[in-house]
């Protein structure tokens, strides 16, 4: 009877991302069209970043997101730091978390949801721990319980250990309980960015320390790298 129940309320959820993200995107189309215009105007093409993030049990699929950096490089040909990046019209739209309303159409396509552990990047796939990598047992979301519980001001351990959590005690009323609360923090414009950082530090894993690895915590580092540009 449990399992007749949960697959009920899987369909229920799929419903509700079906006829929600629809309506929405209907609704704000004159405001999605406007983003896109101010950001034609102030970065040029393209308006929107397209990216492989991975889904449901780590399937690739394309994200989509408005544009918030430039394409700014150095003499050498690297893309300059997210900060210099980031253009002012970029900084309010991730902290009003406009930039995420393109992902409705990944919700209407059934590669997201409306709620579920954020997508995050391909490459991280290869550096969870076996309980890290639970998180994709469920479709990602446009947001989730990490997101209500501090979002990008967590570290990657809390941020993974909310993700399982919420898979393990997943239900409707506890998606409606998140999208309440995500509707709260989008107006207070709370854990908007790590800090001292514009975007999230890039996550390399559980590495070995001088105790012989045995620390048991994730590790964080200054990136190495920079990504095209960041979602977290």
């Amino acid at each position: 009877m449990n399992r007749v129940w949960r697959e009920i309320q899987w369909a229920a959820k799929r419903l509700l991302d079906i006829l929600s993200s629809g309506v929405l995107l209907i609704i704000l189309s004159p405001l999605l069209g406007f983003v896109c215009l101010l950001i034609r105007l102030d970065m040029g093409s393209p308006v929107f970043f397209r990216q492989q993030r991975p889904g449901l049990h780590g399937k690739p699929f394309t994200l989509i997101k408005f544009r918030t950096m430039t394409e700014a490089r150095d003499a050498e040909g690297k893309l300059l730091p997210d900060e210099q990046r980031l253009t002012r019209l970029g900084a309010f739209l991730r902290s009003t978390s406009l930039d995420e309303l393109p992902q409705l159409w990944n919700v209407l396509k059934g590669e997201m949801s409306l709620v579920g552990p954020r997508p995050l990047l391909m490459q991280y796939l290869d550096r969870y721990t076996p309980e890290q990598a639970r998180r994709h047992e469920v479709k990602p979301g446009l947001t989730g319980w990490a997101q209500v519980n501090g979002r990008n001001a967590l570290t990657w351990e809390e941020r993974f250990r909310l993700d399982v959590y919420y898979v393990d005690h997943w239900s409707l009323g506890f998606d409606l309980r998140i999208l309440g609360s995500t509707a709260l923090k989008v107006l207070k414009r709370e854990g908007i960015n790590e800090p001292g950082q514009v975007t999230m530090s890039e996550f390399m894993g559980i590495v070995s320390h001088s105790d012989g690895g045995k620390c048991g915590k994730t590790c964080h580092y200054p990136r190495s790298r920079r990504t095209r540009q960041s979602d977290m």
